[in-house]
């Protein structure tokens, strides 16, 4: 989504989304997939009208267009600096001399003193839920649908994707499915697994089963059961039919 306003008039503010016609709402103009989205998905149930919502979403971007824009043309004028900065020294760069370049058009700035932080006041999802946050285009479905998929993430598929696994020995990456690497990821898996919430004498390589009995994470380990080192690090769990599907553990007691 993008937000321009002209200089000449704070209200005079549009708002793009995709190439559909624009929707003249509270000040705003509004390209009308926007105005759709707002109206007829989100704001159902919320016990908030479509004139209340863009009032308030119209007053915010009143404000902070124009700061935006500012912050924009800051960039653009720094960068343009840089720009003729190396096309002025092509092949000559020192770097002490361009640091110094860099800081004295503001690009870089000195360190400040050590400061401190706090989550007061701050939506759950920045202080207290633990994932990435990202920014999407709110018309690109596939955007989205990755955010939501990146708040629960797979440290295998992650494994296996990634150079965190060595393509040596054949465990290259491809299109397909490779076996060679596959057992890689496991191994590495297990190693994690063995580091951050170890059982009681045993690996997690030679593991064949779960079950909870008492409260308690238990592990089949060559007909025997075995359970963790840390008890106190077993949060949780799923089960399928009889059978224990899934695990939640916790690295903090």
């Amino acid at each position: 989504m993008a937000v321009t306003a002209a200089k000449s008039s704070p209200s005079n503010v549009h708002v793009n989304v995709g190439n559909a016609p624009r929707v003249q709402i509270a000040g705003l103009s509004v390209d009308a997939n926007l105005v759709n989205l707002i109206t007829n998905e989100v704001l159902p149930g919320t016990g908030i009208n479509q004139e209340q919502w863009f009032a308030a979403f119209g007053e915010i971007v009143k404000d902070l267009a124009p700061k935006n824009k500012a912050l924009l043309a800051k960039r653009d004028a720094i960068q343009k600096q840089i720009d003729e900065y190396h096309l002025a020294n092509k092949g000559t760069v020192d770097m002490t001399e361009y640091k110094a370049f860099l800081e004295k058009i503001g690009y870089l700035v000195p360190i400040g003193a050590p400061f401190k932080i706090t989550s007061a006041n701050v939506d759950p999802e920045i202080a207290t839920v633990a994932g990435p946050q990202l920014v999407c285009p709110i018309d690109n479905p596939r955007f989205i649908l990755n955010a939501a998929n990146a708040r629960w993430g797979s440290m295998m598929d992650a494994l296996y994707g990634t150079d965190v696994i060595s393509e040596e020995g054949g465990a290259t990456r491809g299109k397909g499915y490779n076996p060679t690497r596959g057992a890689k990821v496991f191994e590495e898996t297990h190693r994690l697994l063995d580091e951050f919430f170890p059982l009681a004498g045993a690996k997690y390589s030679d593991v064949t089963a779960f079950k909870v009995e008492g409260g308690q994470l238990r592990a089949t380990v060559d007909g025997k059961d075995v359970g963790l080192q840390h008890p106190e690090k077993f949060a949780g769990y799923n089960v399928k039919g009889s059978d224990v599907s899934s695990v939640l553990l916790k690295c903090a007691p």
